[in-house]
């Protein structure tokens, strides 16, 4: 008996020291490319395997740090000096104009100057410097996109070291990231992650439009990385970080990036156009609850439910209706809305599209041609006025807001800060259609015509929450 528990004690010692013979061989042989043909034919899915068994992460990061860093910024926005941005009820309350400081990161998007970063970074600039290698620029806002969170600067320079593409497109959950940016002012900070999902929706973004596709990373991102580069193995840029989940407003294990394929769109479309074209199907849609889907007894929450199809927009005129279930564009699975905008984000107005969708729980498809915010097909350019006395951004109103608001015209505010319409009472998001009984049709003749006035002004107008509203004011 004593005999046979020896043996069997010898035997599984044996089968462990050859065991780890092996593995040992063959954990060498997949770093070493000379190792015995006979392990070269092995599986490619263990090509990584020595990185997990270990657990160590790939040493790329090396080079792919070395790589970005370089072509990542620091960015500073000055604000709060303007006179002009302040009145004369700030100055009776006390308020009085002084210089703030914030900061943030951006990446080198071309060579000869163009600056990728959040919308948010430059929020109220009244003057931005981007600093690279020691070396400070004064900075040119390009363009805005509060709808992505994405903006464009422009420095005077030759010769910069722009940042690699990658593809956020095929990114797949469980890859190695590198956040790359200037936390507390901390140059070209380095931190590693994974992405933890994709397609994320988080209802941080502002516009008529928001777009929240975003890429959810464990990397650490803190206060001052907004606007910096996320990038993979290979130093290639996959996304813009923008946010953070936390109570505190410091990293707490859940951070958020503008996909890369989403954000180079916004930036060409910004530095060739000075807008987003913007692709219109016609339609507003939600996410597919559990309780929708038990009440339309869907089998599952995949895809997005139509709840409102614009008249005389491109889905209505391919036969779109109310509660239709789309579930693909083109060759784009629709998972939910974070997924539906980000496969219209990359079209054109003009493009054709087919939308899958199913009636009913029968499957059918809609050849759409995606339109602009005007209602055409072609390259649009938006009217607008700008005024620091006013406080205001004034646009036309698109087509969605004269559908949703049953208007025909109206100018709209769509960015407010200290100024004359902010002591009217006026917000973002309000329509202004008639002052003293003229029609607002053109913010360039009606925010010349506001900021000279002075006496009885009547405004009509529409709030944002499609209430109608009538004022007077008395003008000095």
């Amino acid at each position: 008996m004593i005999h046979s528990k020896l043996q069997s004690i010898g035997i599984s010692f044996l089968a462990g020291l050859a065991g780890a013979a092996f593995w040992t061989t063959f954990l060498i042989s997949i770093e070493d490319p000379a190792s015995p043909p006979s392990l070269q034919g092995l599986p490619m899915q263990f090509s990584s395997l020595s990185s997990a068994v270990i657990g160590l992460p790939p040493e790329s990061f090396v080079e792919a740090s070395k790589s970005s860093t370089g072509s990542v910024v620091f960015i500073k926005n000055f604000s709060g000096t303007d006179y002009r941005r302040y009145s004369m009820f700030d100055y009776f309350f006390g308020t009085t104009p002084s210089q703030q400081v914030s900061t943030g990161s951006g990446g080198i998007f071309s060579k000869d100057g163009y600056i990728l970063t959040n919308a948010h970074v430059i929020d109220d600039a009244e003057t931005l410097e981007v600093v690279h290698q020691k070396q400070t620029y004064k900075a040119k806002l390009v363009g805005t996109d509060k709808n992505t969170d994405i903006a464009v600067l422009k420095i005077e320079a030759q010769n910069l070291p722009e940042i690699k593409l990658g593809s956020s497109r095929t990114l797949q959950i469980g890859e190695w990231v590198l956040a790359v940016g200037n936390p507390f002012n901390l140059t070209s900070t380095v931190t590693a992650g994974i992405v933890s999902a994709k397609e994320r929706q988080i209802n941080i973004l502002g516009g008529d439009f928001p777009l929240e596709s975003f890429i959810q990373t464990d990397a650490p991102i803190n206060p001052g990385n907004s606007g910096g580069a996320l990038v993979n193995v290979r130093g290639e840029l996959v996304g813009i970080n923008t946010a953070i989940l936390s109570r505190t407003g410091y990293y707490t294990g859940y951070g958020f990036a503008v996909p890369v394929d989403v954000a180079v769109k916004v930036a060409n479309d910004l530095i060739q156009h000075g807008e987003v074209q913007k692709a219109i199907p016609g339609v507003e849609v939600s996410e597919i609850t559990p309780e929708l889907a038990k009440e339309m007894e869907l089998n599952s929450l995949e895809g997005v439910v139509v709840t409102r199809v614009v008249k005389n927009g491109a889905a209505e005129k391919a036969g779109l209706q109310n509660k239709d279930l789309i579930t693909q564009i083109g060759d784009w699975k629709i998972a939910g809305k974070g997924s539906f905008e980000e496969a219209l984000s990359y079209y054109y107005p003009g493009d054709k599209v087919t939308l899958g969708y199913l009636r009913e729980g029968k499957p059918a498809t809609a050849s759409l041609t995606l339109q602009n915010l005007e209602g055409g097909i072609g390259i649009s350019k938006r009217e607008f006025f700008s005024s620091e006395v006013l406080g205001a951004r004034l646009e036309s109103i698109n087509s969605i807001d004269k559908d949703r608001l049953k208007l025909t015209y109206g100018v709209k505010i769509t960015s407010l800060t200290n100024g004359y319409l902010s002591d009217l009472g006026f917000r973002e998001g309000f329509v202004i259609t008639h002052v003293n009984e003229m029609p607002a049709k053109d913010p360039r003749i009606l925010g010349p015509y506001l900021e000279k006035f002075s006496g009885r002004l009547v405004m009509e107008g529409v709030a944002p929450n499609g209430q109608p509203f009538t004022q007077s004011y008395q003008v000095r």
